[in-house]
């Protein structure tokens, strides 16, 4: 067996046996890691709090068999305990990590998805005011770290440049009125300049000053749908996220 080091986030938890845990962990080098962490659950375990979901930790493992790692060290880094202590932003943070483990492949490197992973949820435990802005800006931006970027300022279909109001989830992003299919619905120019600016700012869009609240829904709706679309089924934390 291999002893290795990684940094990494916990995307997910669950029971094994009477006093142990497997986690879903998103490492830089590594990608997705499925590791065990022993004794976890037992009153004064090593581990004490630092393999909670949403943490930052650095790792020293050993590689087991069948695709199951062994935790020997964990130090915590950043506990984002701000971030699971209120409900708006956990709900956040859990879709967050949700769609990191979806998309993450295993022990294939992730350098790019993890970056992005940790740098929304430390603009979480920021506080921002409208929380699932944030988790928007997070979502647009890892649709195009997972190869699925929406083409918004243009034509999906033709390439005709200029902001269209359909948006189609099997083109990948808006059509004009000639590509459009007859039964689109359009979106209103309101909800697609919101979209946008989330998709060209990220998170220098902030809470999107000035953007009806209706129209934000909206963009947030729409963002779950195309990553959903993408994914093969919803997010099941977003249902939990409070616009």
């Amino acid at each position: 067996m291999g002893l290795y080091r990684e940094q990494g986030i916990v995307l997910r938890t669950y029971k094994l046996g009477e006093t142990d845990r497997i986690l879903h962990l998103l490492t830089q080098g590594r990608g997705k890691v499925r590791a065990v962490a022993k004794g976890v659950r037992k009153p004064g375990s090593r581990f004490g709090g630092r393999l909670e979901p949403l943490g930052h930790v650095d790792l020293q493992l050993y590689e087991g068999r069948r695709g199951l790692d062994i935790i020997n060290q964990a130090e915590l880094i950043t506990p984002f305990d701000a971030v699971r202590a209120d409900f708006d932003l956990s709900a956040c943070g859990q879709t967050m990590v949700e769609a990191a483990d979806r998309v993450a492949q295993e022990h294939e490197r992730a350098t790019s998805l993890f970056l992005l992973l940790l740098d929304g949820l430390r603009h979480l435990a920021v506080g921002p005011t409208r929380p699932a802005v944030t988790l928007d800006a997070y979502l647009l931006r890892l649709a195009s770290v997972a190869g699925y970027h929406p083409v918004l300022d243009a034509c999906a279909s033709c390439g005709d440049h200029g902001r269209h109001a359909v948006f189609n989830m099997e083109a990948g992003g808006t059509l004009c009125p000639r590509c459009a299919p007859p039964d689109s619905h359009a979106l209103s120019f309101a909800v697609i300049g919101a979209l946008v600016q989330l998709a060209e700012q990220g998170w220098a869009a902030g809470d999107i000053d000035g953007v009806d609240p209706a129209a934000q829904r909206a963009v947030g709706s729409l963002v779950a749908s195309y990553l959903a679309y993408h994914l093969g089924r919803p997010l099941t934390a977003w249902e939990l996220v409070v616009r």
